[in-house]
């Protein structure tokens, strides 16, 4: 350090001598006379610079044999490399200028150069882990896939650059889409650096792409050490992929490890729809059915759902209209104006053929909020009062051409799914789904079952309802997290159904379906 800093002092020195020298032969502009001890000399001033320019180059090869003589002197102290160090100087500064090249070169997209320069720095530094990295990165600018993966083999055998080689094949097997091989290089990437935030994503995102629902939450708990996740997010998508896992088990067969996932999802993230859906089945399945309408309550207070409602209709399958009309009080009175309680409410009061307070719960939301399913309630009401077949067609008509309202989309690529997933199945992003409203645009002709999911779900096996006993619905209205039905007509005798509802519910399908024929065979031309 304190050599260099001597030769710079030097090279100031001697530049400024020069300049002295210079300014002083053009003001004399004659003879120049040097004395030297006794000895006096004159020189024109051409002979002069010549002189001056002898003794700078003098005094330069003066101080290389400077140089080189403490090069020696350190070598016989014990320095073996000494020697060697002071003769590859200059090749290491052409090294280092070629390697520079080849970063700038790198840096403005020009691969090919990069290339060449990344060589000649590596011929004349032979530091395989400054070049390398350079070459193969250039190698993929210009296309060559094929040498950028040997460069990158090459890094895999030193420690110091081994992850930086395992990175590259990663990127390389990524976009070649060999997923497969790419995990097994996202795992020895993750064994190298545990907390490299980078792989952790990368290998997440692999795993749960590829249902290794378990591998993910490792992974998982890995981000959250490392301090790369926030909690929160942590926990729910803890609860996506215990959900996950759960459906993965009950499908196998395994039913009371996946009943232990569903339940863990459920408790994770209580407004998770999906989560609350399956965890009451679980507990209706293990014949505990007041905790399945508790937190299925939890889960509507949060977002009403139609899964949520069919899942609580579902605790008691065979009970009457209005015994389950009754029950759903504990559902309809926690939101009263969200449109999903809305049309829950129209649609229970219709099984129970009280068309009055279905359109009284409907209100005007068939006009604020038009969907395919309020329009289609609305038509069920026209039938059940007995108005005519134009009306109701009238109302079947404009659901047609309505919203479907919300369903679950991609948030990031806008796909719509017709359940909910853990990964869109079209852009693999995990847990983007979201339950709203899709452009009118990307929606699909509705079915049955997206207009009267209730009613259409159950005509088909309940028909004949079996009466729950009386003790029975004491014993489960008493249980509902304070939602009691405090009503008189709790335990009086449900009115006998008419014979024909199930056929005027079949009759607006019907009507549906030739409304949808009729479309079908108009001529473009005349639509338009």
């Amino acid at each position: 350090m304190i050599w260099s800093l001597v030769k710079i002092i030097l090279f100031v020195g001697m530049i400024a001598a020069l300049s002295f020298a210079v300014g002083y032969l053009i003001e004399a502009g004659g003879e120049v006379r040097v004395a030297i001890g006794t000895l006096e000399f004159s020189l024109t001033p051409l002979a002069g610079m010549i002189a001056v320019v002898i003794v700078l180059s003098a005094g330069w090869l003066v101080f290389r044999l400077l140089g080189l003589l403490v090069a020696i002197f350190r070598f016989f102290n014990g320095d073996e490399t000494a020697i060697s160090r002071y003769f590859n100087r200059n090749r290491e500064r052409r090294g280092f200028e070629a390697l520079a090249d080849g970063l700038m070169a790198l840096a403005s997209g020009e691969g090919r150069l990069a290339v060449s320069k990344a060589a000649k720095a590596e011929k004349y530094l032979n530091r395989p882990e400054l070049t390398l990295l350079i070459s193969a990165q250039a190698a993929e600018m210009s296309g060559e896939t094929a040498r950028a993966q040997g460069y990158y083999k090459k890094l895999l055998g030193d420690d110091r650059t081994r992850f930086v080689g395992v990175q590259g094949l990663l990127k390389q097997k990524l976009i070649e889409g060999d997923t497969d091989t790419a995990l097994k290089l996202a795992e020895k990437a993750f064994a190298l650096r545990p907390k490299h935030e980078k792989t952790l994503d990368t290998l997440f995102s692999l795993q749960s792409t590829k249902a290794d629902w378990s591998g993910a939450r490792e992974t998982l708990q890995a981000k959250l050490r490392a301090k790369t996740l926030p909690r929160d997010v942590h926990t729910r998508r803890d609860a996506v992929l215990a959900l996950a896992d759960a459906r993965d088990k009950i499908e196998a067969g395994e039913m009371e490890a996946g009943r232990i996932a569903a339940l863990q999802a459920n408790r994770l993230s209580p407004d998770l729809t999906p989560a609350a859906v399956l965890a009451a089945e679980m507990q209706v399945l293990d014949n505990s059915p007041k905790a399945a309408a508790k937190l299925l309550v939890k889960a509507w207070t949060a977002q009403p759902h139609p899964d949520l409602a069919a899942a609580f209709a579902d605790i008691s399958p065979d009970e009457t209209p209005q015994a389950r009309l009754n029950r759903f009080q504990a559902l309809l009175k926690l939101n009263p104006q969200n449109p999903e309680n809305r049309m829950l409410a129209a649609e229970l009061s219709i099984m129970a053929e009280d068309f009055s307070a279905a359109r009284n719960s409907m209100g005007v939301l068939a006009e604020t909020s038009p969907t395919t399913r309020s329009l289609t309630i609305m038509a069920a009401i026209e039938r059940g009062e007995g108005s005519p077949d134009r009306v109701v067609r009238g109302w079947l008509i404009k659901a047609l051409g309505a919203s479907r309202g919300p369903q679950w989309i991609c948030t990031s690529c806008k796909h719509i799914h017709a359940v909910w997933a853990p990964v869109c199945e079209n852009c693999k992003s995990f847990d983007t789904l979201a339950w709203e409203s899709p452009p009118p645009s990307a929606e699909a002709t509705a079915k049955p079952t997206d207009m009267l999911p209730l009613i259409v779900g159950a005509l088909e096996d309940h028909t004949q309802p079996k009466p729950p006993t009386a003790s029975e619905t004491e014993d489960f209205a008493s249980t509902i997290v304070e939602a009691e039905i405090v009503s008189d007509k709790e335990n009086a005798t449900p009115e006998k159904r008419k014979p024909d509802f199930a056929s005027q519910m079949a009759e607006i399908s019907d009507d549906m379906d030739g409304i949808l024929g009729d479309i079908n065979t108009v001529p473009q031309t005349e639509r338009s």
